[in-house]
């Protein structure tokens, strides 16, 4: 889509960034923030949820939407789980660190922080929280970043709780995992100021490194999501939901501006044809002999075909908005927001196992012309007739304009509906959580990433790439950690990042390997009892067997050290068996006899202690 002038499209756009906390405890219970697996002897419950009136008795549409399709949400507990977490006990107090770590944000965003955080509840009823709504409470507001484009506002930081984990869609309702519900969430909310895809970028890359820099926040899928507002002045605002790749932005806001420009150009050519939408009508008797797949699944499982005349959307309901989605795909998601599962249409068909005659017998039926597109919708009959209608809806706001709605994002870039935009009438007073005063004066303000990359270089000698891999890395922490307990910063640098890897790499499962293994390792080579050529076997054995300690693991994997006798004698060994080549070569063979010495004391040994020892011996021969 770069063929499109943002400027003169008028493209606004703007960011929410959502960001997992690591802290210690959840944000309204002391549950621990770890995922879980699920286990045999987990329990589950189930609710049904109903949207409830704000404050003002109004009832948001996104909500009443939601409540529209009949679920049941099925949750999975486990031996952590508490009854906050599963709504049958009030909130706690806010969390004490997530608040703490919340502020330091505040204060690398340059915001003002709140004299007084104040709980609110959002209304969610699509299962992710069992309360029926998510607690948030603003922290700071009106912060700034800058970006090669020019300044970008940051207008709020909300803190609030992460949703449950959907695990698996079924047809009646959904199960969710209550290991992630409740961990502390950071919601960074940025001004509409961003006016190209690659500003976009930028600010979220700026705003994430801020992130990064306190060291509080968890890394990995899924623990930081990007939700992307985009309009163009002609179109209309949607926020895209779930963007998990930085390098997926971009492309996000291209491919949203292309769509809205496509949607305009396609009302214009609408409302030149005085396009308009007939009513539905149950055009089953067209398919009773149909071979069509679909429709005879749905038709021996006793249901019907529903159809709608689009007057005048004839070749326009196949146009093509984003790559492989076009108009029709539209209708299809709102149609299957009601259990359908898609429409068919007559820009696309005969296919599917629908003929022509059918195609002609179904036009003849909603008394569509040459001009016209026909779409239908085949399953059992309140599906079929939920799922026409909302078609007919669609169809009915194509020809007047572009709509405001929540979309979600698709891995290729593209995005597809999910439901209204929510309105302010989903918010409320939290009546089960005392407010609590904040102090930003009390915080320290983390030392920003670029920071510690130049500080690295500086202070401890480390290369650029290697600083900056550190520093970026998630293992930032511990590695200053290990500094500060006096580990040699290079070595604990190249754990880190470069034997951790090479372990990964060798199907080793690094995983397994907590903080405090690493560091328990470390300690061993820096206080002479492992060598370093042993750290390998000695954090895969490790990996194998997470229960050992590091000093069990050296036993085990055979690496106790030894005396410095016992090196020599191993590599009086090497050399008497290469008397030749050392008689010959002298210091010449060195290279090679020191592989084979290292080899044979497997890591046993410091390799300069060998280093030193092999001299000797070569010299002696030689």
């Amino acid at each position: 889509m770069s063929e499109y002038d943002y400027e003169d499209l008028g493209l606004v756009a703007g960011l929410e960034i959502h960001q997992q906390l690591d802290t210690a405890t959840k944000l309204f219970c002391s549950c621990p923030t770890e995922l879980r697996e699920p286990e045999e002897d987990e329990r589950t419950f189930t609710r049904f949820l109903h949207p409830t009136k704000s404050e003002l008795g109004e009832l948001d549409e996104a909500a009443l939407e939601e409540s529209r399709v009949d679920r049941e949400f099925e949750y999975l507990a486990y031996d952590t789980t508490c009854l906050v977490e599963e709504d049958d006990e009030p909130p706690h107090e806010l969390d004490v660190e997530a608040r703490t770590v919340a502020m330091q944000i505040a204060e690398l965003l340059d915001m003002s922080v709140v004299d007084q955080a104040h709980v609110m509840r959002k209304l969610v009823i699509d299962g992710s929280n069992t309360s029926g709504f998510q607690r948030t409470t603003l922290i700071a507001q009106d912060g700034e970043i800058e970006t090669s484009d020019g300044p970008v506002s940051i207008v709020d930081i909300m803190l609030e709780e992460e949703s449950a984990q959907r695990i698996e869609e079924r047809d009646d309702g959904v199960l969710f995992s209550l290991d992630r519900l409740g961990i502390p969430l950071i919601e960074i909310g940025t001004g509409p100021d961003i006016s190209s895809p690659e500003q976009a970028r930028e600010a979220a890359e700026t705003i994430g490194m801020l992130l990064r820099s306190t060291g509080k926040v968890k890394r990995g899928l899924g623990t930081i999501r990007q939700d992307v507002n985009v309009s163009i002045e002609e179109g209309a605002r949607v926020e895209i939901k779930g963007v998990q790749a930085l390098d997926q932005i971009d492309e996000i806001v291209r491919s949203e501006v292309g769509r809205q420009a496509e949607l305009i150009e396609i009302r214009d050519e609408l409302q030149s044809r005085e396009a308009s939408v007939g009513d539905v009508a149950d055009v089953t008797d067209v398919f009773a002999d149909s071979d069509s797949g679909v429709i005879r699944g749905a038709l021996d499982a006793g249901g019907k075909v529903m159809g709608v005349r689009l007057a005048g959307f004839d070749g326009l309901v196949g146009r093509e908005l984003q790559p492989d989605r076009r108009l029709g795909t539209e209708f299809s998601d709102h149609a299957k927001r009601h259990g359908a599962g898609g429409i068919f249409h007559t820009d696309e068909l005969p296919a599917y196992g629908v003929t022509e005659e059918e195609v002609d017998a179904l036009r003849e039926a909603v008394g569509a012309g040459h001009e016209d597109a026909v779409a239908i919708v085949a399953d059992d009959p309140e599906t079929a007739d939920l799922a026409i209608e909302a078609v007919a809806d669609r169809a009915e706001v194509a020809i007047e304009e572009v709509p405001e709605e929540t979309r979600g994002a698709n891995d290729d870039g593209t995005t597809r509906y999910l439901r209204p935009l929510p309105g302010a009438a989903r918010m409320y007073p939290e009546t089960d959580v005392i407010p609590v005063d904040l102090d930003p004066s009390d915080v320290e303000t983390p030392e920003l990433l670029t920071e510690k990359v130049d500080r690295y270089q500086e202070d401890f000698g480390l290369d650029a790439g290697l600083a900056d891999q550190v520093a970026y890395g998630r293992k930032m922490p511990l590695f200053e950690q290990a500094v500060d307990d006096g580990i040699d910063a290079t070595f604990a640098a190249g754990l880190l990042e470069s034997t951790l890897t090479e372990l990964r790499r060798d199907d080793v499962a690094v995983e397994n390997l907590s903080d405090d293994h690493l560091l328990a390792v470390m300690h061993l080579v820096e206080d002479g009892d492992l060598a370093k050529e042993g750290v390998n076997d000695v954090l895969s054995t490790i990996a194998e067997t997470p229960d050992l300690t590091a000093e069990e693991a050296v036993e085990e994997a055979g690496l106790s050290g030894v005396s410095e006798d016992e090196v020599r004698e191993a590599i009086s060994e090497v050399v008497e068996r290469n008397a030749g080549q050392v008689e010959e070569q002298g210091m010449g063979a060195f290279s090679a006899l020191m592989g084979e010495a290292m080899g044979a004391l497997r890591g046993k040994a410091d390799g300069g202690v060998v280093s030193d020892v092999l001299r000797e011996e070569i010299q002696k021969r030689a």
